[in-house]
């Protein structure tokens, strides 16, 4: 067990360097996780962890320390609260963190099963919540246009609690190509859409598009939708949160198929 005290040491530079910069963790195809949840789910995944990290204090309790021995990890490294401190991006350090690889699924497949298109999310937990709500609905596989947020900035993961380990999360995807292949309907939410969401049958294989929180779906690739639904909305609002709006069209899905 390596213990690190100063922040000149090498090993805890780049650890900074890591937590604050998404380019370097494009770079190093690494990311961190915090958090004993985190952890403990990328462990059950069959997750080996580069690096687990503790504070000193949160290694001092038994139950910390038998996680931090037990979890699958090329290295382990207790390090001073302080620095520990530094590298989360916590109000408050979780006292525990592990360094993984970041998964390389590679080009996208022609899957044919349902599955989530996401074009131009900004937001670290939009990104997040819509992954674990596509993890809860039973969807394995989500694809992310290039002008999204990196699905494994540390942001997203905390706000996907887990779910990220249960998916396949396709990076910098050309959603068009990707859709015009898919051997199923194409479906995208329009608040002016002249069909209910509750009207349409969706019990194949779906693909359900959605699009950036302030701009949504670009002319392009809303074109490219098979079907066009909105959402019924009685009250004055006129859009709903892309978060809102993906879970109730994953768990109509969920309601079609039970009721099937």
């Amino acid at each position: 067990m390596k213990a690190i005290q100063s922040r000149d040491n090498p090993q805890f530079k780049t650890l900074v360097k890591l937590a604050s910069s998404s380019r370097e963790r494009r770079r190093a195809g690494s990311t961190i996780i915090e958090g004993e949840h985190l952890v403990r789910a990328y462990q059950e995944s069959g997750g080996i962890a580069e690096t687990i990290l503790a504070s000193e204090s949160a290694f001092s309790k038994s139950e910390t320390r038998a996680l931090v021995e037990s979890a699958p990890a090329g290295s382990r490294v207790v390090l001073a609260d302080a620095l520990l401190a530094r590298i989360s991006q916590l109000v408050s350090a979780a006292g525990v963190a592990a360094v993984i690889r970041t998964p390389q699924p590679g080009p996208a497949p022609q899957v044919a099963a349902s599955c989530v298109l996401l074009e131009g999310i900004q937001d670290p937990g939009n990104l997040g919540s819509i992954l674990r709500t596509a993890v809860a609905a039973g969807i394995r596989d989500v694809f992310l246009s290039r002008d999204s947020v990196f699905a494994w900035a540390p942001k997203v993961i905390r706000a996907g609690m887990g779910a990220h380990f249960s998916l396949s999360i396709f990076q910098d995807v050309d959603l068009g190509v990707f859709a015009r292949a898919f051997r199923g309907m194409v479906v995208a939410t329009e608040p002016r859409a002249a069909v209910s969401l509750y009207d349409l049958e969706v019990k194949g294989p779906v693909a359900w598009v959605f699009g950036n929180e302030g701009a949504g779906l670009s002319e392009k690739i809303g074109q490219i939708a098979t079907h066009r639904v909105r959402i019924p909305m009685p009250g004055p609002a006129e859009s709903l949160n892309v978060v809102a709006a993906a879970a109730i069209c994953l768990f109509e899905q969920v309601r079609q198929g039970a009721a099937a």
